[in-house]
């Protein structure tokens, strides 16, 4: 039976779906890996801990496939965005990846906006560029470390670092491409106005293609090292947004998804080029061939709740063994009256993107009195995620977007109580599908599609996926979530004065 790979290049891990032609999941693997934070507002992650895991994944999935007769057909990419990978002319890794979460490039955003003026880059690029997209890194490693800018010969994305492992050849997509602020957005192209006018060598990035092309073919090195098939092809694949999407099937106009992952994402196909009139919302190439997709993202979602459950679980106490510690979490919360007796959280712990491109916004919880205890915590802190979800949501709506059905997915997903949560706050009905694995998932969809046994990815989800829950809005928490949403939204701005002036009371000569 042929089967098809996704590798999903996260920022904590190598994640490997293989599917069979039908999308059944036959196996889900992950290995392992860390990123390191050198300085504060720094995010680092280590190119060949991705291989060196990639090959450790790859090894336990073809086993499993040589076990059970499985022939692995084809392989598709995604993996997180916006990274700076840079090579030297001998492919060489010149420095660690600068990571999409890294911070440090405040600087340089004024630079290129500055530059290239922000209509500009708002009508080429769909975007304001933001500190976490790769070419304001390109230009901080010109700054702070020109003996490495001048060894520069390759520009590449993460996963597609990946790809030129398994395969030798210098590729990557054009959903990947959108989080660059070097793409032409409309065009599906590299703009060379920004190149040039930014000093951006062309050469150093590397082709195009859209998602579903083949890319090139596993190479006998890659194949002795990972024991997958010499010459099976390679997908190019997408951006890990993009590869979700495509993963839970928002591949109609009047779709949308939800991903609670460490990063909360709002996903909304488009089928022309739509852009914010101020770019708070991102406008990026779709994995699909002539189409786009527009998305807010809120740097941490579930990430905050793992972030409290470390700091604040009772997992280690006596008796909570056998106890999931976000099951714990959440039973407290449930027995918490909504809006947790006037609690609010802001969940800007790791900066903030949309609706506010802040990286010096602060996480916090507001309103603690006497009365609040960790059940209230937890409540206004699920709340506090779900309202930033609903504030990329308004701006979609704003563009003239109005999805009518919500997908969610990513590990915040799996509890119902959140789910139907979100349901009251957007006020629509959320669905889950049996498409669970996101965005490696997709990258296999592509993979299939690349086989042969679609003729297009939306054909393939068609197939694939299907509606296994629905949740259905609360009218009267609906109606009460309104209100305390618009306290939420007043909230960055009471606050914003105050988290510049703590960046300068850190001493954080980035910013």
């Amino acid at each position: 039976m042929q089967t098809f790979l996704g590798i999903d290049v996260g920022t904590s891990g190598i994640k490997t779906v293989l599917i069979d032609h039908a999308g059944r999941v036959l196996l889900t693997d992950i290995e392992e890996h860390s990123f390191t934070t050198p300085e504060p507002l720094h995010a680092e992650s280590d190119p060949e801990d991705w291989w060196t895991g990639t090959v450790t994944s790859l090894k336990r999935v073809c086993e499993f496939a040589r076990l059970h007769s499985h022939e692995i057909a084809a392989v598709g990419l995604t993996g997180q965005m916006h990274g700076l990978v840079i090579l030297d002319k001998h492919r060489a890794v010149l420095r660690p990846c600068i990571m999409w979460n890294d911070q440090r490039t405040a600087s340089q955003c004024m630079q290129i906006t500055k530059t290239i003026g922000s209509d500009e880059l708002l009508k080429i690029t769909g975007n304001q560029v933001l500190p976490g997209f790769t070419a304001p890194k390109i230009l901080w490693v010109a700054e702070h470390e020109p003996d490495i800018y001048a060894k520069i010969n390759h520009v590449l994305l993460p996963k597609d670092y990946i790809r030129l492992k398994l395969t030798g050849e210098l590729v990557t997509d054009v959903s990947d491409a959108s989080g660059t602020s070097l793409l032409d957005v409309a065009d599906r192209a590299w703009s060379s106005t920004i190149t040039t006018k930014l000093g951006i060598d062309r050469s150093w990035l590397p082709q195009l293609m859209e998602s579903q092309e083949v890319s090139g073919y596993v190479s006998a090195e890659a194949a002795d090292r990972t024991g997958l098939p010499q010459g099976i092809p390679v997908v190019s694949g997408a951006g890990d947004q993009a590869a979700g999407g495509i993963g839970a099937g928002i591949t109609a106009s009047g779709r949308a998804s939800i991903v609670l992952g460490t990063s909360g994402v709002v996903f909304a196909q488009s089928s022309a080029y739509e852009t914010h009139e101020t770019g708070l919302i991102h406008s990026f190439c779709h994995a699909l061939p002539e189409t786009w997709h527009v998305m807010g993202v809120t740097l941490s979602a579930a990430g905050s709740f793992k972030w409290y459950k470390d700091l604040f679980s009772r997992s280690g106490q006596a008796g909570a063994a056998q106890s999931d510690p976000y099951d714990q979490l959440i039973r407290e919360a449930v027995t918490t009256p909504p809006g947790a007796e006037g609690l609010f959280f802001l969940p800007y712990l790791s900066g903030e993107r949309t609706p506010h491109p802040d990286p010096l916004a602060r996480g916090s919880f507001f309103g603690l009195t006497l009365r609040h205890e960790r059940g209230h915590m937890t409540r206004a802190l699920l709340e506090g995620v779900s309202f930033s979800l609903r504030d990329a949501l308004s701006l979609i709506h704003k563009m003239g977007i109005e999805p009518t059905e919500f997908r969610i997915s990513g590990g915040g997903a799996r509890s119902p109580f959140w789910r139907q949560l979100i349901a009251d706050v957007i006020q629509a009905e959320v669905i889950t599908t049996t498409s669970t694995e996101g965005a490696p998932y997709g990258a296999a969809m592509l993979a299939v599609v690349a086989a042969g046994e679609y003729n297009s990815a939306a054909e393939a989800a068609d197939a694939m996926i299907m509606v296994q829950d629905r949740h259905t809005p609360d009218s009267k928490l609906s109606e009460y979530y309104d209100e305390a949403f618009s306290l939420y939204q007043s909230l960055y701005n009471e606050f914003k004065q105050s988290y510049t002036r703590i960046s300068k009371l850190e001493g954080n000569d980035e910013t």
